[in-house]
């Protein structure tokens, strides 16, 4: 049963702050622009201002959607699912404002100490509406960790920045996360403006990534487990089998004479 809320409950909030991923939705005015929906993943970047507003830390990737869009029509969903405990889903219906790197609003919200690699923008989203509902289909997941290839890719890309701010190079100056920038996010699929300040920012990227932390290892899942098992019971039967042939057939080729010789005599 869907229930709608005119801010976010005190329950929801601390709900949100165990949740390890969320979904973000948005789209152009234009009826033959694409409809975006990212998926967002890393640890620490959500947070609940109040009961009516939320932000995040948008990250590099190689598409600037969901900024292009906010800065059109600044409209955006937020959705959040339980994959443990209680099933539930829930939706925040904001408006987003989009605080590039490099501005003042940028820096009140994310610290050189909390800001996360390759952090290009805050997102904040300003909740006219939260919603709901039962989230009976969703699967029943497992948590393992948070990915980190993101992470070390833009930090890496980073420290080509914070050596062309210490050396007047231009081929230092073509590399980079700025670079990058300049390459993958000043426009939208639609061709909308996207990034505007922080390819420009004369900021150095500072970042709080932990070289040195363990990179998550990848398991098998259960079906490729189960794959593996069946393989494995399936090579113990036919060794059983042949084994049991083997055995079988010299009697019964011993067995097979004797009748022979009887009936012959």
């Amino acid at each position: 049963m869907a229930k709608f809320y005119d801010e976010i409950p005190e329950s929801l909030i601390e709900w949100i702050k165990k949740q390890h991923m969320f979904w973000v939705a948005s789209a152009p005015l234009s009826p033959d622009g694409h409809v975006n929906l990212s998926p967002k993943g890393t640890a620490d970047s959500f947070h609940v201002v109040n009961s009516r507003r939320v932000w995040y830390q948008d990250l590099t990737g190689s598409g600037v959607e969901t900024i292009s869009h906010i800065r059109e029509n600044g409209r955006v969903t937020i959705l959040f699912n339980a994959f443990e405990g209680p099933p539930r889903i829930l939706r925040l219906f904001g408006t987003g404002t989009v605080y590039e790197y490099g501005t003042e609003e940028y820096e009140s919200l994310i610290s050189p100490e909390t800001r996360k690699p390759g952090s290009r923008a805050a997102i904040v989203i300003d909740v006219y509406q939260c919603q709901t509902t039962c989230g009976f289909a969703v699967p029943i997941y497992d948590f393992i960790t948070h990915r980190t290839q993101l992470l070390r890719m833009a930090d890496i890309e980073e420290s080509r920045n914070r050596v062309s701010g210490t050396v007047s190079s231009q081929e230092t100056d073509k590399t980079g996360i700025k670079a990058y920038w300049v390459q993958k996010n000043l426009r939208s699929l639609d061709g909308l403006p996207g990034l505007l300040v922080a390819p420009d920012s004369k900021v150095t990227p500072v970042n709080n990534f932990n070289k040195e932390s363990q990179r998550p290892k990848l398991r098998y899942s259960s079906s490729r487990e189960g794959s593996s098992q069946s393989s494995g019971a399936n090579v113990a039967i036919g060794f059983a089998l042949g084994a049991l042939v083997a055995t079988a057939i010299p009697y019964i080729l011993s067995v097979t004479r004797k009748f022979d010789m009887f009936t012959r005599a």
